[in-house]
């Protein structure tokens, strides 16, 4: 570089305005200046950071205090007078069966009804041979002249006594000894004519009547089977005969049911091979006490049979009307089952839980019968929770205003 050019450089170097040094007191002022506004800064920051958390935790406490208040329905019990029938099983019956038995012990010789047979009273249902009861009434016949013979042998020689005594001939003593060997005598003639007639009625047996008019439902014996005399259990009845025209069924009701059960009532049979068809009856008689062993009342419910629809010994149901009776009804899923018994949450004025130890009756599917416990008038907790325990504070729901319409339809 020419000495020219640094020449010129310095020229232009010189001519350049020069710049005052900064005051410390500016400096000072400036600093702090920076210092007060980053403070500001900080403090907002700080402030708006506690207004915020401050918020949240007043929100959060509100949620928390909101969430830990249980929410309840409630509804009051309704009043109900209707009677629930009652449905119990049975067996129809005939409404006079009977098994019949022979009366003379022989053989079967024939037979003349089988099962399904109606038949008319004294009808020959079969005929039984007793040839022991035939020789035992010969031998009978044939004594009862010997014996007889006896009482006017006893007659004649009383009678000759008697003149004798009159003429003082024969002692008081020996006269009382023929008039005790007549009566004697005559016993055995009475004795023997019981037995013939015994004999013969059992000889009359050998005929097996039917002692009403039926349907034979049951024939045990055969031509030739050895038939002992007597009742000797269901094995040994030769048939069984039922009249089937007029049923009956016997029912057992529940002690806890047996004081609304009145003679009269009608009642309805159903068969479940017979769909849709129901059959009507009526309670004709009552046992009038209750059995010790099963806790039941037994009913006779009789049942016309005119179409010979039913048969006797089908299973069905019976369905028997009850006395209504006042009482309280509540839904079901506002029960609380605990292992102290059932219990229903009651929410007091103060809208504290109450929890009413309650007795259930009548089980009606969406309702059950409450027999004691609540009123009419108590706000009962619907579908409560498992935890719900006696003093909880509770939020009661609003009820929903029934709309026009809903008022039109429940009306």
């Amino acid at each position: 570089m020419t000495e020219k050019r640094h020449a010129d450089l310095l020229m232009h170097a010189d001519a350049s305005p020069e710049v005052p040094p900064l005051h410390r007191a500016q400096i000072v002022r400036r600093f702090r200046l920076g210092v007060y506004v980053l403070l500001g800064l900080l403090l907002a920051g700080a402030s708006v950071t506690v207004v915020l958390r401050l918020s949240h935790a007043k929100a959060l406490d509100a949620r928390t205090t909101g969430q830990n208040q249980q929410h309840v329905v409630t509804v009051q019990a309704q009043s109900s007078s209707r009677a629930q029938p009652i449905v119990l099983p049975g067996t129809l019956q005939g409404s006079i069966e009977a098994p019949i038995y022979a009366r003379s012990a022989g053989y079967v010789v024939r037979w003349t009804s089988d099962i399904g047979s109606r038949v008319r009273k004294g009808d020959l249902l079969a005929e039984i041979s007793t040839p022991e009861v035939d020789q035992q009434l010969s031998q009978a016949l044939a004594a009862r002249p010997q014996i007889l013979s006896t009482v006017e042998l006893a007659k004649s020689s009383l009678g000759r006594w008697q003149s004798l005594r009159k003429q003082d001939a024969v002692s008081q003593q020996e006269l009382d000894e023929r008039q005790s060997t007549l009566a004697q005598a005559q016993a055995n003639l009475a004795a023997a004519d019981a037995n013939i007639a015994r004999l013969k009625e059992l000889k009359s047996f050998q005929r097996i009547v039917a002692p009403f008019s039926g349907t034979i439902t049951r024939r045990n014996v055969n031509i030739g089977d050895l038939i002992d005399a007597g009742n000797g259990g269901a094995a040994k009845a030769l048939f069984t005969l039922a009249q089937t025209d007029a049923l009956k069924v016997y029912v057992y009701v529940p002690q806890a049911y047996s004081q609304r059960i009145r003679t009269g009532a009608a009642v309805d049979i159903t068969q479940a091979e017979l769909q849709g068809q129901v059959f009507k009856g009526t309670v004709v008689r009552s046992a009038g006490a209750i059995d010790a062993a099963s806790r039941t009342l037994q009913i006779e419910v009789s049942l016309p049979n005119d179409g010979g629809k039913l048969l006797a010994g089908t299973y069905v149901n019976v369905a028997m009307p009850t006395l209504a009776r006042q009482s309280l009804t509540v839904p079901t899923n506002s029960l609380l089952l605990r292992a102290e018994g059932p219990r229903i949450g009651v929410v007091d004025a103060g809208n504290r839980i109450r929890l009413h130890a309650v007795s259930l009756g009548a089980d009606f599917g969406q309702t059950v019968e409450i027999l004691s416990g609540i009123s009419g008038n108590d706000q009962l907790v619907v579908n409560p929770p498992d935890s719900l325990a006696d003093g909880d504070i509770v939020v009661v729901a609003p009820k929903k205003a029934k709309t026009p319409a809903a008022s039109a339809s429940a009306s």
